[in-house]
């Protein structure tokens, strides 16, 4: 399988992070959204990562699809298999997954547009949820439990973003995460190289 990636992704992060744990192998592809390379546009029409290439020719896309992807593919080792347990664990990954997609508007808000024009009501709006979700997350630490999940990784990629973008401006207020991220890292020590990097 062949993963089209950028490596400041959390969505590519959380991906690579659950294929590692699963023993998938995957050729990994950095690509420039920006560029539109042609193996990403002609495999995804949103032009979007992280893309899956499966070994049949299809695309598989986004980071949500290819994770329920990677679950088949390992038997359901990726998500428990009691209802309520994986209800909780798909909820955890959508919670940070948005948490993501704020933080990464306020990025594009303030590195596609001219200085002028940066609107900073919608960067305020945009980290507002972005605390708020970070509060409940704080306030209710997911238990890693035995067996890491899929919404563990989407909560380490996302960590790891807000440490690589947002340095500083989150970690005062959310001990309980950090503490968290010690413990995951513990679990899965492959997590300094495969979380988001610049």
């Amino acid at each position: 399988m062949k993963l089209l990636w950028s490596s400041p992704s959390p969505y590519s992060s959380k991906v690579r992070m659950a294929a590692h744990f699963l023993g998938l192998e995957l050729n990994a592809v950095r690509v420039d959204t920006n560029a539109g390379p042609a193996i990403l546009v002609d495999n995804n029409p949103l032009g979007k990562i992280p893309t899956l290439l499966i070994d049949d020719g299809a695309a598989v896309f986004d980071s949500v699809a290819i994770m329920h992807y990677f679950d088949r593919l390992a038997k359901g080792k990726l998500y428990p298999s009691k209802k309520g347990k994986r209800t909780d664990a798909e909820v955890l990954e959508a919670l940070c997954d948005g948490i993501c997609d704020c933080l990464l508007a306020i990025m594009y808000e303030r590195r596609f547009r001219d200085e002028e024009k940066i609107h900073q009501p919608w960067i305020d709006r945009q980290w507002k949820k972005v605390t708020s979700g970070l509060a409940h997350l704080s306030a209710n630490p997911p238990k890693a439990g035995k067996k890491l999940n899929g919404g563990h990784f989407a909560l380490a990629a996302t960590l790891g973003y807000l440490d690589l973008r947002f340095k500083g401006q989150w970690e005062a207020d959310h001990a309980p995460l950090i503490d968290w991220l010690a413990q995951f890292e513990k679990k899965f020590p492959a997590y300094p190289e495969l979380k988001t990097q610049g």
